[in-house]
């Protein structure tokens, strides 16, 4: 029997919420083992002199305990 846990982690780029997505997931691999999937909770953009400059995401990261 597996125990998991989720843990919220936040990342962003400049380049797009897709690239954001994959700069979360593999700087939390470098800390979490076993991780098992990811959702996104909430994206958001960040807006200067009406550009978007940043692409936020906030997702939940599940992985197996040991």
């Amino acid at each position: 029997m597996s125990v998991a846990r989720t843990t919220e982690i936040t990342a962003s780029s400049k380049k797009s919420f897709d690239d954001a997505l994959k700069v979360g997931v593999k700087r939390s691999s470098k800390t979490l083992q076993n991780i098992t999937g990811a959702w996104i909770k909430d994206q958001e953009v960040v807006i200067d002199e009406g550009k978007i400059v940043s692409y936020k995401v906030r997702m939940m990261v599940t992985f197996i305990l040991k």
